[in-house]
């Protein structure tokens, strides 16, 4: 297994300054950055790409889709926005020199229809995903879709509805992201939902219960260590915690992340704790 971060320890919209605490990562034995992708356009690609083959840092991306793209809306227009857009993703994914892109790319985060997944949407989002199938194989990308919690969807909640997705897809490229924060609210036990996945678990978000430092909350990280080494996983670790920067307004901890954490703070303290669980876990 290995450790990366998210830039949204600094912000959710990346610029060629952010780019400066890539060496620091390395010193801290950091192996990975998540970039959020809100707007792919937006993104300094190639020099995200640069400096992070400069450090010898592998890169990830997380998307978030906007709200008129849709996978699972009754309207087709808005499907198929979403569609272009996932390309755009994994197309901008390409560019950075990302292998991975995850998220809950399968509907906005907030769109909560009063009513429980109905087949139609089932086969909307298995037809979204088989759509961009031929472009993850072109561009060698694992897509990891994201269950989230019951404040941010209704769709996919937990591991078992997400391996069901998997396996309706069918497609090797697709899999599944667990984030620790929100398996803490839906799932009964790490384990089991750790289990449930298997090998369609591609991809960790290593995140406390309130997104601060690894080590500062309640969540069990040696426990979920334990069972992703029971079942041979070995990607990233990736921390997704916010600090508090206010000087930065596109940092999402900027309005209450705890003003004694900062990103490097967030980073150093969660490398830390996460690199020693992880030696304990091999005696």
């Amino acid at each position: 297994m290995k450790i990366g971060i998210s830039a949204f320890a600094w912000t959710s919209l990346l610029r060629p300054a952010h780019l400066e605490i890539l060496p620091e990562l390395r010193e801290l034995g950091v192996e990975g950055f998540e970039v959020p992708i809100i707007d792919p356009e937006s993104l300094p690609l190639d020099e995200i790409r640069a400096a992070t083959e400069a450090c010898g840092i592998e890169c990830t991306g997380c998307a978030l889709l906007p709200q008129h793209c849709n996978p699972i809306s009754p309207d087709p227009q808005s499907r198929e926005r979403a569609r272009n857009y996932l390309r755009r993703c994994i197309e901008a994914c390409a560019r950075m020199g990302a292998r991975v892109i995850g998220g809950p790319l399968y509907a906005p985060i907030g769109y909560l229809p009063d009513h429980r997944p109905t087949s139609a949407e089932w086969d909307w989002a298995v037809a979204s995903f088989r759509a961009v199938g031929d472009l993850l194989d072109t561009h060698g990308i694992v897509l990891c879709m994201e269950p989230v919690n019951r404040s941010e969807t209704f769709f996919l909640r937990t591991a078992a509805e997400a391996r069901r997705l998997c396996e309706v897809i069918g497609h090797p490229r697709i899999g599944v992201t667990l984030d620790t924060f929100h398996a803490n609210i839906e799932e009964r036990d790490f384990r089991s939902a750790i289990l449930e996945l298997n090998h369609r678990l591609r991809h960790v978000h290593a995140s406390e219960n309130h997104r601060g430092p690894i080590g500062r909350g309640h969540l069990p990280f040696g426990a979920i260590i334990a069972a992703l080494r029971e079942i041979g996983y070995s990607g990233y670790l990736m921390i997704e915690g916010f600090g508090f920067d206010q000087g930065e307004e596109q940092s999402p901890g900027r309005l209450w992340a705890d003003q004694e954490v900062s990103p490097r703070v967030l980073l150093a303290e969660s490398a830390r704790s996460l690199r020693f669980l992880l030696q304990q876990s091999l005696r």
